[in-house]
């Protein structure tokens, strides 16, 4: 009897230890905030002697930058085109954009474009004017590059036991070029990604992203992740991509400089050309807000923001709850592409972010995710069909922050359901498996997904 007792305790609190941990996705880094703010706050851990850093980064983050001409000194340089005025604007909060509503000039969502190929280094072959992404807004005497919208066919359907369900399947139109019709282009939807906990993902090895791809399928379970080979400009190599929609960025600078360069127009060491030809924007019309527009400083003060904003506690009400959910994840096969568990390098470069037991649910790999969600647009070695596993860390925390639920890389999925039901592919015995689950049980998975 008294073994008995001991064995039970030895499980139960292993349980509870189990559910203590995945209540920390972020490890000691954690946050336990669940209002707006949740994704705007540093590590836990963070060492206060950096926290003089991590707020320069934000307001930096939250500053809208000012033409040349202006009076500012040091926050100037926007433009000529630009999608925004700052990173808050795509990111509010530290969170997620979406998609505009009819007649909006988007916020938080863009289109990049291409032309058939790639460039020297593998990257998509940007138009000879309007370069890999359309500006939308843009100064005095310029002219946006064009006007962005979206219409969409409503695809119904239903689950084997007759509930019905209804998708959204976007079409992007771009009329009113600015500078002449590019002819063919190549184009895919972005919305801007939440940017917390992206310091964490920087601290797994490549190493560790490697053990889990498995190329050609060796092991014949329909999933068949790889690394995308990216050209990193702050490192003059090629490195395993871990950040955009597609894995195309290696390094947090890289990201951050290009989003700096690409959304706002402001140049950096990184990135030090402006984001239009000169061949339809006469550079001596614009004044540079000096060469780069972004210092050194500034720029790392952002991207050590942006590494030390914490994930926010997992909401799992009881240990019941999640052993629940996380069984039917794991029936579904939804931990094969969403690896719930990774481990920090015990010598990165930020101690609090170091040695750290993390529960991001997401591989870093390339995913082919079926027809349906194609762009068929290439994109170093990721092709038309493949697509990076996001995280889910806090997912269910959107509709507080940002006041929506939209998924997906262009926005499509109103909600966690229809992001599943849009799944194909590698991904396709996974939706078919949540489909098949009685109702109770889809909503129970839903609950779970909310819940990390």
């Amino acid at each position: 009897m008294i073994s008995k007792c001991i064995a039970w305790w030895v499980l139960a609190t292993s349980l509870a230890s189990a559910l203590a941990d995945y209540r920390l996705p972020g490890g000691e880094t954690t946050v336990f905030d669940a209002s707006r703010e949740a994704f705007t706050l540093p590590a836990e851990n963070l060492n206060p002697r950096d926290f003089a850093r991590f707020f320069s980064g934000d307001t930096l983050f939250n500053t809208n930058w000012v033409n040349a001409s202006s009076v500012v000194d040091g926050r100037d340089g926007l433009g000529p085109l630009f999608n925004t005025r700052s990173c808050s604007s795509c990111h509010l909060k530290d969170g997620r954009g979406e998609p505009p509503n009819l007649g909006e000039v988007p916020d938080g969502f863009l289109v990049r474009v291409s032309l058939p190929g790639k460039d020297t280094k593998g990257a998509p072959k940007p138009h000879p004017i309007y370069g890999n992404q359309i500006s939308v807004r843009s100064l005095p005497n310029a002219k946006p590059e064009a006007r962005v919208s979206i219409e969409y066919e409503h695809i119904n359907g239903s689950y084997p036991d007759g509930t019905s369900f209804s998708l959204l399947k976007p079409a992007i139109k771009m009329d009113n070029w600015g500078y002449g019709a590019p002819g063919r282009l190549l184009k895919s939807a972005r919305v801007a990604s939440a940017v917390y906990g992206l310091g964490l993902l920087d601290a797994i090895t490549d190493e560790a992203i490697l053990a889990q791809a498995d190329p050609d399928d060796w092991d014949g379970d329909g999933v068949s992740g790889r690394v995308n080979r990216v050209w990193s400009p702050s490192r003059e190599s090629y490195s395993i991509g871990k950040y955009g929609w597609k894995a195309n960025k290696a390094t947090l600078i890289d990201q951050t400089a290009g989003a700096f360069q690409g959304d706002i127009g402001i140049t950096s060491p990184i990135f030090p050309d402006e984001n239009h030809s000169p061949k339809h924007l006469d550079p001596i019309a614009f004044p540079s807000g000096g060469s780069p527009e972004i210092e050194s400083r500034d720029l790392e003060d952002v991207v050590f923001y942006l590494k030390t904003l914490a994930p926010p506690a997992s909401r799992f009400k009881n240990l019941e709850s999640y052993e629940s959910g996380k069984e039917l994840f794991e029936v579904a096969k939804c931990s094969s592409c969403h690896t719930p568990q990774f481990q920090t390098r015990e010598d990165y470069s930020i101690q609090a972010l170091a040695g750290q037991t993390i529960y991001p649910y997401t591989d870093l790999l390339l995913h082919d995710m079926g027809d349906g969600l194609a762009d068929k647009r290439p994109d170093f070695e990721a092709n038309g069909e493949e697509w990076r596993t996001p995280p889910l860390w806090g997912i269910g925390l959107i509709p507080t922050v940002n006041g929506h639920s939209r998924l997906l890389h262009d926005g499509r999925a109103r909600n966690i359901e229809e992001a599943i039901l849009w799944h194909g592919g590698e991904a396709e015995s996974s939706k078919q498996a949540f489909m098949k689950m009685p109702r109770e049980q889809r909503r129970e998975l839903l609950k779970f997904v909310r819940s990390l």
